[in-house]
């Protein structure tokens, strides 16, 4: 008996309850949280930082169009001081997404006793959407709160967008029968469906630090579809989650059946780099000859490493900058 991979690892199925006015998706990771992952060397703390990171921009990414980019960034004070995901969307129907992923902390004040999330410190969770070359790029921030990333993400939706969001998320290291250890995630996003009404006040705030809490942006009855699809929620198991043996649409019906889902087609995911020779010479155009020549190394060559894939890239320094003569291909 072979144990080949189950056709819903890495995708993202989008679903509409419409009992209850709520939209969600349900991701599962295993491939590419492992191709994430194996480019670095983190520890133990920094990979589940990033693993949650990466279960967050997947389920949240699946809303983009195609060709869009969105972006989740947290920056902190802390030993983790930046974990940063993008998501790119399909380049055309029925393609792959792809996703990529890094973290920057100081190892030297990393405490295997402190909890992951309180390694970020004071700091702030970042959306960012970019919509192509002729639109202005979207920017949304909201502060570090709530003891995890999935609650800064569901403050982020809450407060910047007053949509009602609330994740269920498992993640971590596990070994199915005949296969090597690795990584698997798996998670759960419900968001109650905006009404065509005014943005509320934050007046009335009932969040952590006085920051908008989900059911602030909500009526009586949308409160009531709301609390009824979270108490569904809360009734979900790790093993379900991560589902080796559970698919997407059957752990759909087993929490909701009552609320009449309605299941679309599933995103797959990749892990993808946008790196390239081409972009680090444009994002090194705007660099004079003099300031080209403090970046070049003592064998005469610029070079540069993708913070995210681990690419290396060496320049002829005289081929960069606004003054370059004609570029020769980089190696």
């Amino acid at each position: 008996m072979t144990n080949s991979k189950p056709d819903w690892d890495d995708t993202v199925l989008p679903f509409q309850l419409d009992m209850s006015d709520i939209r969600g998706r349900i991701a599962r990771l295993d491939g590419v949280l492992d191709d994430v992952l194996r480019q670095h060397d983190y520890p133990p703390a920094i990979e589940v930082l990033v693993a949650e990171m990466a279960l967050l921009t997947a389920m949240i990414g699946q809303m983009v169009k195609l060709r869009w980019k969105l972006s989740l960034q947290v920056r902190g004070d802390g030993p983790a001081r930046i974990i940063a995901t993008d998501y790119y969307g399909p380049t055309d129907d029925g393609q792959p997404a792809r996703m990529r992923a890094y973290a920057s902390f100081d190892e030297t004040r990393i405490d295997n006793t402190t909890k992951p999330f309180e390694l970020i410190g004071k700091g702030y969770f970042a959306l960012l959407l970019d919509q192509g070359n002729d639109m202005k790029p979207y920017q949304g921030l909201t502060p570090i709160a709530g003891g995890s990333l999935s609650v800064c993400a569901e403050t982020y939706f809450a407060q910047s967008e007053q949509i009602p969001t609330r994740f269920a998320l498992t993640y971590g290291k596990s070994q199915i029968p005949g296969k090597d250890e690795g990584w698997r995630a798996g998670g759960v996003m419900l968001q109650h469906m905006p009404k065509a009404s005014p943005l509320m006040s934050s007046d009335g705030a009932t969040g952590e630090d006085g920051l908008m809490a989900a059911t602030d942006a909500l009526d009586s009855d949308g409160a009531e579809n709301w609390n009824r699809a979270n108490t569904l929620l809360d009734t979900v198991e790790e093993m379900e989650l991560v589902g080796p043996t559970v698919s997407p649409s059957q752990l759909l019906l087993r929490l909701f059946h009552e609320e009449k889902p309605r299941i679309y087609e599933a995103q797959d995911i990749r892990f993808g780099c946008s790196c390239s020779p081409e972009r680090v010479r444009d994002s090194l155009s705007i660099y004079s000859a003099k300031d080209i020549a403090h970046m070049t190394t003592d064998d005469g060559k610029v070079t540069a490493d993708c913070q995210f894939c681990g690419s290396h890239y060496e320049f002829d320094p005289a081929t960069l900058g606004f003054e370059a003569n004609d570029a020769d291909p980089a190696s």
